[in-house]
C-alpha cells in the first residue's frame, strides 16, 4: 500500500452501509466487452508487480531485477514475490491473501479459463508461492515483511533503484502472528489444488507445508499487530484491525477442502462458535474473511449435504441479501453511476471482492438447485450473476466518465497511476540512478506515467462518480494485488458466459 510521503491511512475491508439508491434493478443488456482481453491484462498486471529477479518470459519490459538480496542480512534467502501496490515493501499478510484468491480463482473458475491464459495465471501464482514457501522454511518462524515501509514511503524511487532498508520482520513461538500464518496456509493449501494435476510433487510440497504452518498458527496464538517486534513494520499499513481468529478458520477450510481430511472439518465444527463464525460479519478482504469464510465453507453445506454446516449457509444468504437492492435487508451504497462504494480507503478492493463471492455463491446455488430466501425476494443464482457483471462493466468503462479504470483496457483509462515504477522512467530509458527524493519531481508532475502497468486496476472513483486521474491521490489512483486478484476468477466467468 504505497502512499505519497508521511501518509498513513490503512486500506480496510469493507462495511456495508445504508444504500443511497437502487440502480441495480435495470435489466443487465448484453455485454460490448472482451472479457478476454481484460482477463489476460488483468493477469499481467502481476508481472508488473514482481520482485526480485525476472525471468527471460517478462514481458513487461521496462521492468528490472529489484530487491535480490532480500534477507541477505539474516542469512535467509527472501529474494522474490510481489510488492502489494505502487511501492516497494513485500508485505506478507495481503501478498497471501492475494495468493489465495488467485488460487481460489483458478479453483472455482479455472475451467472458464483458455489454456493460455490458465497457463498465465498459474505462473503468477506460482511466482508467490515459491516466495511463501522461503518464509516459512524454518520451523516455528515466519518471514511476514521484507522493507522498511515508513522509509519506503518516504521515497519516491524506481524498485531497480531503492536503497531504503530491506528490514525483515519476523514473528515465531514468543511472539506470534497467527492470521498471517493463517493466510499463508490457506494459500498454500489452495495453491495445492491448482498445481495438483500439473506439478504434484510441487502440489504435494504446498499441502504438507500448510498443514505445518496452520499448526504454528493454531498451537501459538496471537496477532502479529501485537507483535512489538513486528508492529512497527505492518501498522498502520497492514495491521489486524480485525483479529486472527477469522483467519484460523479460513485456514482450516481451505485445508479442509485440499486435503479432504475429516480433522479440519472437524476443527470448523469444534471451533466456529469461539473464533466467531456465528458474528456474521459482512466483510471481506485481506483483514477479514468472515464473508468469504461462509461462502467457501457452505459449499460442502450445499454440494456435499453436510447439515452440520448449515450455519455458514445461512451466513453466505444473510450476506447476499446485503448486496440486493430489491431485498428489505439490503445495506449497501451505490455512487449514482452503479458501484458498489465504501468511505475511506481503496474502493475497488471492496467491489472485485463482492463480484468474486457473488459469483462464487452463485455457482454453489446452481449446482444443488437452490435459492437464497431474502424475506421479500427469493434470488436465485442468476441474479447475483447479473449483480456481478453490472460491477465488472462499470469497471471496464460502462460508468458516466466512460472510462476504463483498469489500464490499457480500452480508450480512455488512467494515465497518472500512484505507482512508482510506472511514474519513474525505466531503466533502459534512464539508465542513471534516480536517488530517493529525485523521484519527487516524477511524483508532482502532471505527465502521464510513461510505463503503462497493463492491467492495473486503480482504487477508482468517489462516491460521486468522480475520477481525477490524479497520481497524488492514492485512495483512487494507486492500483493492488488484492484488487486484480478476485477479479481474475470473475473475468474468467465472463469470458465463458459474456452474457
Amino acid at each position: 500500500m504505497s502512499k505519497s510521503p508521511n501518509s498513513t491511512v490503512p486500506l480496510r475491508g469493507f462495511l456495508f452501509r445504508v444504500p443511497l439508491l437502487l440502480l441495480l434493478l435495470q435489466r443487465v443488456e448484453p455485454s460490448r466487452h472482451d472479457y478476454a482481453e481484460a482477463l489476460s491484462k488483468c493477469i499481467l498486471f502481476f508481472e508488473g508487480q514482481r520482485s526480485g529477479r525476472l525471468p527471460a518470459s517478462e514481458r513487461l519490459r521496462w521492468r528490472g531485477d529489484s530487491a535480490l538480496a532480500d534477507g541477505s542480512a539474516l542469512g535467509v534467502d527472501l529474494e522474490g514475490g510481489y510488492y502489494d501496490a505502487g511501492d516497494n515493501i513485500k508485505f506478507g499478510f495481503p501478498m497471501s491473501f492475494t495468493t489465495t484468491m488467485l488460487a481460489w480463482s483458478v479453483v472455482e473458475f479455472g475451467d472458464f479459463m483458455p489454456p493460455t491464459h490458465l497457463s498465465d495465471v498459474m505462473a503468477a501464482i506460482r511466482w508467490a508461492t515459491d516466495y511463501l514457501l522461503k518464509t516459512v522454511a524454518q520451523p516455528s518462524r515466519i518471514y511476514v515483511q521484507v522493507g522498511d515501509p515508513i522509509r519506503d514511503h518516504n521515497c519516491w524511487e524506481r524498485p531497480e533503484d531503492m536503497d531504503t532498508p530491506r528490514t525483515v520482520y519476523t514473528v515465531d513461538e514468543n511472539n506470534p502472528g497467527s492470521e498471517i500464518a493463517g493466510e499463508t496456509a490457506a494459500a498454500l493449501a489452495a495453491s495445492s489444488m491448482v498445481f495438483r494435476s500439473r506439478d504434484p510433487p510441487y502440489a504435494q510440497r504446498l499441502l504438507e507445508t500448510a498443514i505445518q504452518v496452520f499448526e504454528f498458527a493454531d498451537n501459538y496464538r496471537g496477532s502479529y499487530s501485537d507483535n512489538p517486534g513486528v508492529k512497527g513494520g505492518v501498522c498502520p499499513f497492514y495491521c489486524d484491525f480485525d483479529g486472527y481468529q477469522d483467519e484460523l478458520l479460513w485456514g482450516a477450510a481451505w485445508l479442509r477442502r485440499a486435503a479432504q481430511n475429516d480433522k479440519y472439518l472437524n476443527y470448523i465444527q469444534d471451533n466456529g462458535k469461539t473464533l466467531g463464525a456465528e458474528d456474521n460479519i459482512n466483510e471481506f478482504g485481506w483483514d477479514n474473511k468472515h464473508a468469504g469464510l461462509n461462502v467457501l465453507v457452505s459449499k460442502e453445506f450445499l454440494e456435499g449435504n453436510l447439515y452440520t454446516l448449515q450455519s455458514y449457509k445461512q451466513s453466505a444468504d444473510s450476506f447476499m441479501c446485503t448486496l440486493i437492492p430489491e431485498s428489505s435487508s439490503s445495506h449497501i451504497e451505490y455512487t449514482p453511476g452503479g458501484l458498489i462504494y465504501k468511505p475511506g480507503g481503496s474502493n475497488m478492493q471492496h467491489v472485485t471482492s463482492i463480484v468474486f463471492l457473488l459469483l462464487a455463491y452463485a455457482n454453489s446455488l446452481a449446482k444443488s438447485s437452490q435459492t437464497v430466501n431474502c424475506g421479500n425476494i427469493v434470488v436465485g443464482p442468476e441474479m447475483l450473476r447479473q449483480q456481478a457483471k453490472r460491477q465488472v462493466d462499470y469497471i471496464l468503462g460502462d460508468n458516466p466518465n466512460q472510462m476504463s479504470y483498469m489500464v490499457g483496457y480500452g480508450s480512455k483509462y488512467p494515465l497518472r497511476i500512484h505507482h512508482r515504477a510506472s511514474s519513474l522512467p525505466s531503466v533502459g530509458d534512464h539508465p542513471q540512478f534516480i536517488a530517493c527524493k529525485e523521484g519527487s519531481a516524477y511524483f508532482n508532475s502532471s505527465a502521464p506515467n510513461p510505463n503503462i502497468l497493463v492491467g492495473a486496476v486503480v482504487g477508482g472513483p468517489g462516491e460521486d462518480d468522480v475520477y481525477e486521474d490524479d497520481r497524488a491521490d492514492f485512495r483512487k489512483s494507486e492500483p493492488t494485488t488484492y484488487i486484480n486478484a478476485p477479479l481474475v476468477g470473475a473475468l474468467a466467468y465472463f469470458v465463458a458466459n459474456p452474457s
